[in-house]
């Protein structure tokens, strides 16, 4: 099954462009709400509940599912314990259905647990690790 996933962040914007690209691109069914992407989205919640093994998950853009690379990368490792897929139609890169795309989220994924051992590391004090030579 192939489901999207469209969202908009008030009530005055519309869903309808998300919708006509999702349904270009194959999707079987459409989940979407009218939510901020900091509040608790609970039709996403009802559609990872649902997904089994197998399944795709699109989106028309990685900010209406997603609102950091960190983000990112937490929702795309739940949906793949699921044993589904993820694909963003505007961002080709972002595809977990392809080799190609499976490289760049884990590329994308060692940059981010960099990223968090310079936080830790500055918001404790220590020091960097020192190369030998």
């Amino acid at each position: 099954m192939i489901y999207g996933y469209a969202r908009v962040s008030t009530t005055g914007q519309t869903l309808a462009t998300q919708h006509a690209a999702l349904a270009a691109a194959g999707v079987d069914k459409v989940h979407s709400e009218k939510v901020s992407g900091v509040a608790a989205r609970p039709e996403l919640k009802r559609l990872l509940g649902m997904m089994h093994p197998g399944d795709v998950l699109v989106v028309s853009k990685l900010d209406r599912l997603a609102r950091s690379a960190l983000d990112l990368l937490r929702m795309v490792d739940r949906i793949r314990t699921i044993g589904a897929d993820f694909r963003s139609l505007g961002d080709a890169w972002a595809d977990t259905t392809t080799p190609h795309g499976r490289l760049m989220l884990t590329v994308l994924s060692g940059i981010a647990e960099f990223e968090r051992e310079l936080i830790l590391q500055r918001t404790s004090g220590a020091r960097p690790c020192q190369g030998r030579g």
